[in-house]
């Protein structure tokens, strides 16, 4: 028997993207090392391990059901992922008074700078500025509890350092990472899902609806611009948003963006991703987020030319412009052209696609991530 490990996050299986995918993986992964027992919103898609459904997100609900946890599961060491999950986990195991049970927590992102970076551009910046506050202190209190810390991006430690005046020395990065089924890039038994928009070339950008998360509606309008800018182009480029309805939609749209709604099949999504000619990180200097974005992992292990902004690359500093993809300021008419550079020269770019694949199969499968992690743990059960 090994360790008894319990995960505790936001896993919901109704939102299977975002922030489901790493304790979803990293506890599929960590099977191997450890007896799981995963905690979440709704962890019904769980079938690797014995799991327990929240279902709400209130925080005395998740301390209640983390206690329930502690008393039948017995963890040896708990796991816990971003804020609510966390604070939950703290607040059960001092009420228990678990005290020999270590307790490491996972921050996805830095949530305070996000609301913080945000503020000017949304339409309810009251609420965005509670929000800020509450994170900010909510991460303070975990910051300053003590527990080892693993950050989902570089710039995480960094941040903290910043706005609490703490040296973060008890932090570790373990990026996100990509599942196998990408890295095999095998899609031919599927049928090219953009075989009526064809011969034209097809821009994928990845942009759910999740849950208190503007930043991929920002995605979205930035877009819905860029698309305009090349309606009429010489050379017939189709945008093709994952996630999102056109319905959710309220202005006015181009004849070249399509939106392909929610994909609630793995391989459809991976099908859609790989057929694609191109893959899009169109995110602005407001859209910040903490770690590194899940749907930049997939593009580069679909082995797709990938365009970027400098805020879509944020946690992914080892991925370089020219080197592995092609990277562009935060104008429209820029993304613009370079998208239509790339897709009359595609044979020119091909090298940066194929670079990157390299890279990502050599350093970021969800496997390694989760070795580095059982370290972490293992580490904290033997201090």
């Amino acid at each position: 028997m090994g360790k008894r490990l319990l995960i505790v996050s936001n896993l919901d299986s109704n939102e299977p993207f975002g922030a489901f995918t790493r304790p979803f993986y990293l506890g599929q992964y960590l099977t191997e090392h450890f007896d799981i027992c995963q905690l979440g919103l709704d962890c019904s898609s769980v079938d690797y391990a014995p799991s327990i459904s929240v279902g709400s997100r209130s925080l005395k609900s998740y301390i209640k059901s983390v206690q329930n946890c502690i008393d039948e599961f017995r963890p040896d060491i708990i796991y816990a992922q971003e804020t609510r999950p966390s604070i939950a986990a703290l607040i059960a195991l001092k009420l228990k008074k678990s005290q020999n049970c270590p307790l490491v927590l996972d921050f996805h992102t830095f949530s305070a700078y996000e609301y913080w970076t945000r503020l000017s551009s949304v339409n309810n910046w009251f609420q965005e500025l509670r929000q800020c506050i509450k994170t900010y202190i909510a991460q303070g209190i975990l910051v300053f509890s003590g527990y080892p810390i693993i950050a989902a991006g570089e710039s995480t430690p960094k941040l903290i350092s910043q706005w609490y005046g703490k040296n973060p020395q008890h932090i570790t990065c373990v990026g996100n990472g990509v599942t196998e089924d990408l890295l095999r890039n095998d899609c031919s038994d599927d049928n090219d899902p953009y075989q009526k928009l064809r011969p034209s070339k097809v821009v994928v950008v990845v942009a759910p609806k999740t849950y208190g998360f503007p930043t991929n509606d920002m995605s979205v309008s930035m877009t819905i611009d860029i698309a305009k800018k090349l309606e009429n182009s010489q050379q017939k480029i189709n945008f093709i948003v994952i996630g999102r309805n056109k319905h959710d939609i309220e202005e006015e749209l181009p004849s070249n963006i399509h939106f392909t709604g929610f994909l609630p099949s793995r391989n459809d999504f991976i099908t859609h991703i790989k057929y694609a000619d191109i893959s899009l990180l169109p995110f602005s200097k407001q859209a910040v987020a903490g770690g590194a974005r899940n749907k930049a992992l997939d593009y580069f292990a679909s082995q797709k030319l990938v365009i970027s902004t400098p805020e879509g690359l944020r946690g992914l500093e080892e991925f370089r412009h020219l080197e592995h993809l092609l990277v562009t300021s935060y104008s429209t008419e820029n993304i613009a052209q370079t998208i239509l550079d790339a897709a009359l020269n595609e044979a020119k770019y091909q090298p940066l696609s194929q670079a990157a694949y390299s890279l990502i199969k050599e350093k970021y499968s969800w496997g390694a991530r989760a070795q580095s992690i059982t370290n972490i743990l293992l580490t904290a059960s033997n201090s």
